[in-house]
């Protein structure tokens, strides 16, 4: 299993290159290095989705976008579901972090065009723990 503190120094990375990294084309796929997407199941596509949603919401918020203020706000518990969701799918599909990472920065392009991204936050929201520091 993965170290969480991998999973977050990955997560900081997504979301820190995100903004620019969504601006450029795909790169063409790597002779005999598969992006994962093949060997992953639709709940599997669904947790690196929402990971993706809630690092590019991060992103965006943090670049000061002001479209970003209207997505709901995933905090820590997003960071979180980041984390646990990209471990289980690397444990679950043998995936590596370079296909991780790839799965990842392919959702977050495709969410990047249009308002993809404001379609999908709040099912992605709604997988979220509940925040029981807010009761």
């Amino acid at each position: 299993m993965i170290r969480p503190s991998a999973m977050l120094a990955l997560s900081a990375t997504l979301a820190a290159s995100a903004a620019p990294a969504l601006a450029q084309a795909a790169p063409p796929p790597v002779a005999g290095q598969s992006s994962g997407r093949s060997q992953i199941s639709l709940e599997q596509r669904m947790l690196m989705r929402c990971s993706a949603a809630f690092a590019l919401a991060h992103a965006r918020r943090q670049s000061g976008e002001g479209a970003a203020a209207r997505l709901p706000d995933p905090g820590p518990r997003g960071r979180d579901f980041f984390v646990r969701s990209a471990a289980r799918v690397m444990d679950e599909a043998g995936l590596t972090r370079e296909q991780i990472a790839a799965e990842l920065a392919a959702e977050a392009r495709d969410l990047a065009r249009g308002d993809t991204l404001a379609q999908v936050m709040p099912a992605c929201m709604g997988l979220l723990a509940p925040d029981i520091d807010r009761q």
